[in-house]
């Protein structure tokens, strides 16, 4: 008989261990983690424990991502809700960037906005751009994360500071308008502070709100 064949048999006769109760304790395997041999019954409470330290892992792990979210949500609240105080549109941009490096703790935050109405065309925040950096802002449907690639040397060269490693470049738009009218680019000399591996969801909602607060400064 072969192994396969006494598996099927167990298989198909469930109340086998229930005739011949004793063998639970009879039968021994060797430890998972090495050793003595154990009672099958012992390796199921053994398999059981690792089941359950694995579960609690996976407790831990989705409690962690929660707390993270929570404080992600504040700080785009606090945020959000500076923006909201600010009565002057002219200190707009200024509180908007002081606030997002603050807030969110970016080393580097550069912000560009074109069209502007005449009452705002002083500000440095209107400054002109090259055609290529508005070019860039047009194309971009979602923030762009990664490294300060020679694509986007223009938008780098709008941040102020040490050398950049990694960038995030959020355009700004009138709802869903095709063209931008801005762009906000956020710098850290960190590699991994923005990276293709990372979710663009909170970057997204940045993104919306700066469009929406500056609005006023448009003509």
């Amino acid at each position: 008989m072969s192994p396969q064949d006494v598996a099927e048999y167990l298989k198909s006769h469930p109340e086998f261990f229930d005739q011949h109760a004793d063998l639970l304790q009879a039968v021994t395997l060797p430890h998972p983690h090495g050793g003595r041999a154990i009672s099958l019954s012992e390796r199921q409470m053994l398999a059981l424990r690792e089941k359950i330290k694995a579960l609690e892992l996976r407790l831990a792990e989705l409690v962690r991502f929660g707390q993270e979210n929570d404080a992600i949500l504040e700080r785009l609240q606090r945020w959000t809700r500076g923006l909201l105080l600010q009565r002057q549109a002219r200190a707009l941009p200024d509180a908007l960037q002081n606030s997002l490096a603050e807030i969110f703790t970016v080393p580097q935050v550069a912000l560009r906005i074109w069209d502007a109405s005449d009452d705002f065309t002083d500000l440095a925040a209107t400054r002109p751009v090259a055609p290529e950096v508005r070019t860039l802002a047009d194309q971009l449907r979602l923030p762009y994360v990664g490294a300060s690639a020679p694509a986007y040397a223009l938008a780098i060269d709008l941040l102020d500071g040490p050398a950049v490693e990694s960038i995030a470049l959020l355009p700004l738009r009138r709802g869903a308008a095709p063209a931008a009218f801005g762009l906000l680019v956020l710098g850290s000399p960190d590699a991994r502070r923005f990276h293709g591996g990372m979710g663009t969801e909170v970057l997204a909602r940045i993104a919306e709100t700066a469009s929406a607060a500056l609005t006023r400064l448009l003509s």
